[in-house]
């Protein structure tokens, strides 16, 4: 690995450690949309191998959405059951090497990382923690 390479990874690193929790919820949405995008543009280059790695880390970033739940609040139900849906439709996708379902997730995950910017935006103008309130599906007073 180069000394640029290396220096970069560790960047990368360091900013998601370093990131507060909405803002790394903002990177996982990003995340999962850029591979969905790499994901599209390999099927339609016929590249089969980087379409279904590409899905594999969006499936993973819809995991880690998942896990992230806080199961005490009625949002977060709702949120597990579309995140299942949105990662079945990433497996159909990848099995079938369909752009259709890739649309409708990414549809669905770019509508999702607006309602949270705006949640955080307004956690922050309203002097509340965004952690506590992300974590509380937001249960965001402004």
């Amino acid at each position: 690995m180069s000394i640029n390479v290396q220096a970069y990874d560790n960047y990368k690193r360091a900013t998601v450690e370093t990131a507060a929790p909405g803002k790394l919820l903002l990177m996982l949405y990003d995340g999962a949309i850029k591979n969905i995008d790499n994901a599209k543009k390999a099927i339609n280059s016929k590249d089969m191998n980087t379409a279904h790695e590409q899905i594999i880390k969006a499936q993973d970033i819809i995991l880690e959405l998942i896990a992230t739940l806080n199961m005490d609040y009625a949002i977060a139900k709702n949120l597990f059951s579309l995140y299942e849906y949105l990662h079945y439709q990433l497996v159909q996708a990848n099995l079938n090497k369909d752009i259709k379902p890739l649309d409708e997730v990414k549809g669905f995950l770019v509508e999702l990382r607006e309602t949270w910017e705006a949640a955080i935006k307004k956690a922050g103008s309203a002097r509340v923690n965004p952690a506590v309130s992300l974590n509380q599906g937001l249960n965001v007073r402004g």
